[in-house]
């Protein structure tokens, strides 16, 4: 019994078969079937480029973020860093106030 590696396809290679798929003539299963790949495969692909639009198949596992998303995730970094500051310097405060007994 063997183990079937998994197949990866370049992010080239994504883009050039949701064209295909996407034109006139053309259906998706017939494009998967040429290729030689699952017509779900196509479909999940030509979803994500429709969501991501440039930012899809970025490769290596990575989450393709837009500009924007981006700034979003390093603001909120920055304010649970911010919190946790705070937290820290609350805590300290009720330490040291206490009266000495």
């Amino acid at each position: 019994m063997s183990v079937q590696e998994r197949r990866k396809y370049g992010a080239d290679f994504k883009r050039n078969a949701v064209q295909l798929a996407e034109e006139p003539g053309r259906t998706v299963v017939d494009v998967a079937e040429n290729l030689g790949i699952a017509a779900d495969l196509l479909y999940r692909w030509r979803r994500e480029q429709r969501k991501k639009e440039g930012y899809a198949f970025p490769g290596h596992g990575r989450e393709a973020v837009t500009p924007q998303e981006q700034k979003i995730r390093e603001l909120e970094k920055k304010l649970r860093d911010a919190e946790m500051e705070r937290d820290i310097l609350k805590k300290a405060m009720a330490i040291f106030s206490k009266a000495p007994k």
